[in-house]
């Protein structure tokens, strides 16, 4: 008896030593060997590829200064709570991620809050007025500052919004729209604020393009990661290619902007200016296309019941066709359109205004889980026409990211435009044409259109350093210049978030279509990829939080208390009878022993 206690002894100090060694070696091996393990479904916590290499790339403290400290409803300390998980993986994978939350609104003297609130609006931040319902029927405003400041070393500080605040989106879809992108926005104000120059993009004008009104609302927001001008090309030969020329006489010749945009033009382009966007491409330059091939606009129709689409030569078919697309003379319709007010009449002095499904606006959908399109909402176009890849671009990717729905109905050039389909009832079976793809990703080496075509002394020449198949690079093509040009409120005159339709009081997403476009041609597939991904969020029902409100907290409290007290009657009677039977068995050993 008295050895099996021995041995029983000896067994658990030798289990203990095990799991004493096993527990150093994990924390040995742990401190050379780093990994992470994300069990949400979504993946939720699993930071992307590039990401990581933003942040491993840091060699000196990016400090978040979050400003969403204090009592908020539930909605905003969950998009709190998300906004330090997503900082605290940040800091797990650089030592140079540091962050505090701050109340702006802690002071309990107005004059000091509202100097508080001064300073944040001067360096960029936006306030949310939010009305918070309490379960008596009682209300209270607050003032909420959902953002951020961001500094590197000695840099200004930028500003960045953590809360998605879309026209026409709900709290519970704001706050889902910024949880989805907490990601995106921290790692994008890391990738700002530690780079030392901002990207270069020019709008190409000359060519009858979109004036500077109706592209500013794109224009204003892409400045604020990069340097935007508005350029006129004009035949000049370093307008949009930057040539060196070293000791040696060598001449390097690299594109002065990162990306082009070439916004609706309505004029033809000369061989000149063709040449010049052709060899800026050759040398790695990024080109964004919205160009219309058949020419219809609403302005037509303001005065007149009927209009006509016509085809329009803009001198850049050979071109495009050679980089791997072609657009179609022609104009698509969409049941699934955008509507179109009409003036029916008026009333105590004010115009009566109903609405009528236009189907020359198609809300364009993805065409393909490229990132730059993938999870998007509805694109509205204006008068858009249908485009197709080609084979005559060997070595270049050709990838649909754009088009219609598959109830289109396709009108080839010209087109007779009237406002009196508004008044009929479609017919059905004119709309029968599956989706059109109306834009398209291109990427790989292109071949000049000008190749074998130059005279050999232009070749030779050092000064013009022509080159007939481009280095590794990428374009869009869309067959509609109008989804980058935001209306002008009717009232001030003044332009109007891109995307935002003033009539329905609706929000497209092209605004987020043009960001991501240029994104891609300037940074490539990373930041887009971030940006396209899609979290569950998942909100609780209002109606059934209050009617079951009581009943859940009795539940939540009780239950494990309840289970804790089970177990431990549980744990108490297998004991009892563990030992019992050790104690009979060992009575019975003694017994045997001592006859």
């Amino acid at each position: 008896m008295e050895n099996k206690r021995k041995n029983l002894k000896k067994n658990q100090i030798v289990a203990f030593l095990i799991t004493v060694a096993i527990v150093v070696l994990v924390n040995v091996i742990g401190s050379y060997v780093f990994t992470r393990f994300d069990l949400t479904s979504e993946k939720r916590y699993t930071l992307s590829p590039t990401t990581k290499d933003i942040l491993n790339d840091l060699n000196d403290y990016v400090y978040f200064k979050v400003y969403l400290d204090g009592d908020f409803p539930a909605g905003f300390k969950k998009l709190r709570r998300e906004t330090k998980e997503m900082l605290d993986e940040f800091r797990a994978y650089s030592k140079y991620i540091d962050y505090e939350f701050i109340n702006p609104s802690e002071s309990s003297d107005a004059n000091e809050r509202n100097e508080i609130y001064k300073q944040l609006y001067q360096s960029g931040l936006n306030p949310t007025n939010l009305v918070d319902k309490n379960n008596d029927g009682s209300t209270r405003q607050m003032v909420i500052w959902p953002g951020a400041l961001v500094s590197y070393r000695n840099n200004t500080e930028i500003a960045i919004d953590l809360l998605e605040n879309q026209i026409g989106q709900s709290s519970e879809e704001a706050l889902n729209a910024s949880m989805q992108n907490l990601e995106f926005r921290l790692i994008d104000a890391v990738k700002k604020v530690t780079r030392l120059m901002k990207p270069n993009i020019a709008f190409i004008e000359g060519h009858g393009e979109l004036g500077e009104q109706e592209v500013y609302d794109i224009a204003q927001t892409l400045s604020q990661n990069y340097n935007v001008v508005r350029l006129e090309i004009d035949g000049k030969i370093d307008a949009l290619i930057h040539r060196t020329q070293d000791e040696e006489r060598d001449v390097k010749a690299f594109p002065s902007f990162d990306a082009i945009i070439i916004a609706k033009p309505t004029m033809a382009f000369s061989e000149k200016d063709k040449f010049l966007i052709d060899q800026y491409i050759m040398h790695g330059g990024k080109v964004l296309w919205m160009v219309e091939p058949v020419y219809a606009t609403m302005d037509s129709l303001q005065s007149q019941e009927s209009t006509i689409g016509i085809e329009q030569d803009l001198n850049l078919d050979d071109m495009l066709f050679k980089y791997g697309v072609r657009l179609n003379r022609d104009l698509l319709l969409d049941l699934t359109c955008a509507a179109l007010p009409v003036r029916t009449g008026q009333m105590a002095g004010q115009a009566q205004l109903e609405f009528f499904r236009w189907y020359y606006f198609p809300l364009l959908q993805s065409a393909s889980e490229h990132p730059m399109v993938r999870n998007m909402n509805s694109i509205k176009a204006d008068f858009v026409s249908s485009m197709e890849a080609t084979t005559s671009a060997i070595g270049v990717e050709q990838i649909p990211l754009l088009k219609t729905s598959n109830y289109t109905k396709v009108s080839g050039a010209p087109v007779f435009i009237s406002l009196a389909m508004l008044r009929q009832a479609p017919d059905q079976r004119m709309f029968t044409t599956r989706g059109r793809n109306v834009a398209y990703l291109l990427k790989g080496s292109f071949q000049s259109l000008y190749a074998n075509r130059i005279p050999q002394e232009i070749v030779d020449d050092q000064a013009t350093d022509f080159m007939e198949e481009s280095k590794p690079t990428a374009m869009i093509v869309v067959a509609d210049g109008d989804i980058i040009r935001n209306q002008i409120d009717i009232r001030t005159r003044r332009p109007l978030p891109l995307g935002y339709d003033q009539y329905t009081q609706n929000t497209y997403a092209n605004k987020e279509f043009i960001e991501n476009a240029i994104g891609y041609l300037v940074d490539g597939d990373g930041l887009i990829d971030i940006r396209s991904r899609e979290l569950k969020v998942r909100l609780l029902d209002p109606t059934k939080v209050n009617q079951q409100r009581v009943k859940w907290q009795v539940v939540n409290t009780l239950v494990p208390i309840l289970l804790i007290v089970f177990l431990g009657f549980v744990m108490a009677a297998l004991r009892k009878v563990t030992y019992s039977k050790k104690s009979t068995s060992e009575k019975n050993i003694e017994h045997n022993e001592k006859e």
